[in-house]
């Protein structure tokens, strides 16, 4: 955590963007935190392989938002290229910071235990990691280019990605395919990362490994898009939202269509994964605008904007608190020794069943970080990373 600013001070913001922030954070420590993973309703499980779920859609629409943030945190900077290196420089410093914290979650407790192992074993890829590297290569991106070429980016950095994976044989394999150990991407994965570094539940890939994040790159210049359009001056909010929604829901159905070719798959971060969350993202942003900073229907924003707000870190934080959890130990009624975490969870499944158990662990987690975000809100406190 590099600064703390306080709200007064900071520039305006687009409201409905750090109500859909928010709305994704919290969705993300949802599914994140149940209280058993073996019990877990369908939708908040990501899908098993090709398809989409709405777990799905909550990494994808936070790399579509870091792009929306980009449009207006550097728009101004932009003009003036004289400011880029510092801009850039200061873009590096930001996600080698990201970079560092998803790193330190994966080495965490065990760095303190056993650093020499923790190191020879730590997964190098993750949810910071894309977010690090999504952000800095679409900052640069954003600064270099002229909005007609990052269309064109984004379109070739599909393409390009659609046509190696689908086209060039995989070594060792012998033909292109897309299934979970033999495709491209996880040959990539394994070549350069080597198996100790990659997914412990996998090993043999990663679902944010090195070339799927080209494709997830394309998701934040489709947010770096949608976000310049909105600061358009020279058009009026309704036209503004009848573009979003239109241009939305055609590359959903786009994303549908390439879906029939090229599966929509969110662990390879498919081409077709790109347009059709790219689409939702839009259409839901557009709706957001309008409800919220168009007509000002805001009453109902303030819970998902003090998550909207310190985004990154209540989601550091709540990945950490859980492995603090376990490594605590207490004895329980009978006098067995059991992890901090497992001695609370266990007043929860006293009362509700299994699966509903597991889901009110995770809604009173989310509740927990409410609270504690809302006093930060209140406060004007802002933890910028």
């Amino acid at each position: 955590m590099t600064s703390i600013s306080t709200a007064t001070t900071a520039p305006a913001r687009l409201l409905s963007l750090d109500f859909f922030r928010g709305a994704t954070v919290a969705a993300m420590i949802l599914v994140n935190n149940p209280g058993d993973w073996g019990n877990i309703y369908t939708p908040l499980e990501h899908a098993e392989w090709n398809g989409c779920t709405p777990t799905d859609l909550i990494f994808p629409f936070f790399l579509f938002i870091v792009g929306v943030s980009i449009a207006y945190a550097m728009g101004s900077k932009k003009t003036n290229p004289a400011t880029h290196r510092k801009t850039i420089l200061k873009a590096l410093k930001r996600a080698l910071i990201l970079f560092g914290l998803g790193l330190f979650l994966s080495l965490f407790p065990k760095v303190f235990t056993d650093p020499i192992g923790a190191f020879q074993h730590v997964r190098i890829p993750g949810v910071l990691q894309r977010i690090a590297v999504v952000f800095f290569i679409s900052s640069i991106i954003f600064l270099k280019n002229s909005e007609k070429n990052i269309f064109r980016i984004l379109i070739a950095l599909l393409a390009v990605y659609w046509a190696l994976m689908t086209f060039v044989p995989v070594p060792g394999v012998g033909y292109a395919n897309l299934e979970k150990e033999t495709n491209l991407g996880a040959w990539i994965d394994r070549g350069i990362l080597t198996e100790a570094h990659l997914w412990k539940s996998a090993k043999t890939w990663d679902p944010e490994g090195i070339f799927s994040t080209i494709p997830a790159i394309a998701t934040g210049l489709s947010g770096i898009l949608v976000g310049v359009y909105l600061k358009r001056k020279d058009v009026d909010a309704a036209s503004k939202i009848a573009w979003l929604f239109t241009t939305g829901c055609a590359a959903v159905v786009l994303g549908l269509l390439w879906d029939l070719q090229f599966p929509i798959n969110k662990s390879l971060w498919t081409s077709s994964f790109v347009l059709y969350t790219g689409g939702l993202a839009t259409v839901i942003l557009a709706l957001s605008y309008w409800i919220i900073d168009v007509h000002q229907y805001n009453r109902f924003t303030k819970p998902f904007v003090v998550y909207g707000v310190n985004a990154i870190t209540v989601f550091f934080l709540s990945g950490l608190i859980p492995r603090i959890l376990g490594m605590i130990h207490v004895k329980n009624s009978t006098g067995t020794e059991i992890t901090l975490q497992a001695w609370l969870y266990s007043g929860f499944s006293s009362y509700f069943s299994p699966i509903n158990a597991s889901l009110a662990w995770a809604v009173t987690f989310i509740l927990f970080w409410l609270i504690i975000l809302w006093a930060m809100y209140n406060k004007k406190i802002i933890i910028k990373v």
